[in-house]
């Protein structure tokens, strides 16, 4: 049985708990905005704020089916990333239980009664969550007024009704007295808006409303008999039945026994429970709760549930008994469950968060526009199927073999435009004069005996070195490394070397007026040099190294050696102090 002085050394006990433990701290934090931003930490590594909640990108907080979504989250194919493992809660406490009825309730302080519960709860999101909860009670009732409207079960122990009749006798005055224990299974749907918050990352509180139904075994016995057993003699026990309510219950708490012998009249249904009568009930309630850490929380809340049954009290019919069913007073009971408890966030399995209602599901999104992080595209990778250096979407060949040069538009070189291309051609320049070609690249021509002549000299197949093509080469920023473009250009003018092994190529560098200038005039003639030598096995010595010529640095360009140009593919570098 619950008394006042321990309902107040608990709630006294739960207060102080509530002061002594550790508030959530918040991590120290570098830089100038640890004020303004107290729900995020600051990380110096990639200069973001990361949500203190959990980190949205790490895939430890998400279960094995909601990976899918994660990884198109990821890859920016999906714009909502998935819902977290969140810890259950469980939880326990204690408080006032009553009936609500046509007999008086007695409340704790006045040694009423009294209840318990334990519970476990699960979000299924940010706003609603589920919980189950076992709830023990004891409520009792009292009269402070008299009533000669009763029925079972005074009338089996000589109590008169309502009514005068000379033949039974006088009516009798009862105070009806009553305690009903209970048992209680709800399943609950709860709501909580409270941690969507615009301004704040998170509330040290929630406050919460639900809806449940659940199953109630009851039993309710009455205290008919004193302690031999006879019928209580009223007007010895209530000494003016004219005195106030709060003076009447004291003389009957006074002067009555607490047996409760008398089982109550009851609606004769289904029972479960040591004979306790069984109903199906739905309830609703308000809670409010405050989080002392991540893992423990205070709760306070008030339930109502609404049974079916009217015998809660033991009585259906109010203060007067008449002969209209009507005008008795009956009415269904109700039960309040006022309480106070403490909730554990349990810890299962691999990482989890907090559970969702204590979490705002707006921090990472604000996070995201403030600091991002997953905003911030990384750089695109484009399809190259065959690749040849040109993206899927502009090659007009897409399945050019392996290795084989290529232009701009993806399709293998072909120097001498015979139509066969030159991986494939046995014959790389042929003279337009000897075209068409066979499958192999060759034409069909005979050279005259001047054709040497004609020819300068040289490659007697049509080789010369005037079917080398001048061309332009551009590095940009300062850089030195050879773009994409330029590989082609330099491609194409190694496919024309190769066809012309006797002809040389004058490498020209822009850049002059300073020694700065001329050494990166010289160093981009010698990247293209390198370049050529060892990814096209074009020899350095098939080269002339000309630098620090009018124009721009930045620019190189290469044209055929005249017959009589001299000069060599290795200059040493002029200023080489110069980075």
């Amino acid at each position: 049985m619950f008394h006042k002085k321990y309902f107040l050394l608990t709630c006294l006990s739960v207060l102080m708990a509530t002061g002594l433990m550790a508030q959530e701290s918040q991590p120290q934090q570098s830089g100038s905005d640890t004020t303004k931003r107290p729900s995020m930490q600051w990380s110096n590594r990639d200069m973001t704020y990361r949500s203190k909640n959990y980190d949205v990108l790490d895939s430890a907080y998400y279960p094995k089916f909601r990976r899918k979504q994660f990884k198109k989250y990821l890859d920016h194919q999906e714009i909502f990333p998935p819902k977290p493992r969140n810890m259950w809660e469980a939880g326990l406490g204690f408080g006032l239980y009553n009936v609500v009825g046509n007999v008086p309730t007695l409340m704790l302080w006045d040694k009423g009664g009294g209840g318990f519960h334990i519970h476990v709860r699960k979000s299924l999101g940010y706003v609603f969550s589920a919980r189950l909860q076992y709830i023990y009670g004891v409520a009792k009732n009292l009269d402070r007024q008299s009533t000669t409207g009763f029925g079972a079960p005074y009338t089996q122990w000589g109590y008169v009704p309502g009514y005068y009749d000379p033949s039974v006798g006088q009516p009798t005055p009862v105070y009806r007295s009553t305690r009903m224990e209970s048992s209680q299974l709800n399943l609950d749907l709860m709501l909580n808006a409270y941690n969507i918050n615009f301004h704040h990352a998170r509330n040290q509180f929630s406050v919460f409303a639900y809806f449940g139904f659940g199953a109630l075994g009851y039993k309710t016995r009455v205290n008919a008999l004193d302690g031999k057993y006879q019928p209580y003699n009223f007007g010895t026990i209530v000494s003016n039945p004219n005195d106030k309510n709060s003076k009447i219950r004291k003389d009957l708490q006074s002067k009555m026994d607490k047996t409760y012998e008398t089982p109550a009249e009851t609606n004769n249904g289904a029972t479960i429970l040591d004979k306790k009568t069984l109903d199906f009930a739905p309830s609703m309630g308000l809670g409010f709760q405050y989080k002392i850490n991540k893992q423990f929380n205070f709760q306070i809340e008030d339930r109502y549930t609404f049974p079916t049954d009217g015998y809660l009290d033991g009585t259906i019919f109010g203060k007067n008994l008449g002969d209209n069913a009507a005008a008795t007073g009956r009415t269904n009971d109700a039960i309040n469950y006022f309480s106070l408890g403490i909730n554990y966030n349990v810890k299962y399995k691999k990482k989890s968060v907090e559970p969702l209602y204590w979490i705002n599901p707006l921090d990472h999104a604000y996070s995201e526009m403030s600091y991002p992080r997953h905003m911030i595209l990384p750089n695109p990778v484009l399809p190259d199927e065959d690749a040849d250096g040109i993206t899927d979407q502009f090659d007009k060949c897409p399945k050019t073999p392996k290795g084989v040069a290529v232009d701009a538009h993806g399709c293998p070189l072909d120097a001498d435009g015979d139509g066969v291309p030159d991986y494939k051609d046995k014959q790389l320049i042929t003279p337009t004069e000897c075209q068409p070609v066979d499958a192999d690249g060759v034409g069909h021509c005979p050279c005259p005996d001047d054709c040497l002549d004609k020819m300068g000299g040289r490659d007697p197949r049509g080789g010369k070195c005037g079917a080398i093509e001048p061309g332009t080469l551009m590095f940009t920023g300062g850089s030195m490394q050879i773009s994409n473009g330029m590989k082609v250009k330099l491609s194409n003018l190694a496919s024309q070397m190769s066809a012309s092994p006797t002809c040389k190529v004058v490498i020209i560098g822009g850049g002059s007026g300073s020694k700065q200038k001329e050494q990166h005039s010289w160093e981009h003639v010698n990247a293209i040099i390198e370049y050529m030598s060892e990814s096209n096995n074009i020899s350095r010595d098939r080269f002339i190294f000309k630098y620090g010529e009018a124009g721009d640095e930045n620019i190189v360009t290469f044209r055929t050696a005249n017959a009589d140009e001299a000069g060599t593919g290795v200059v040493p570098p002029p200023h080489p102090e110069i980075k």
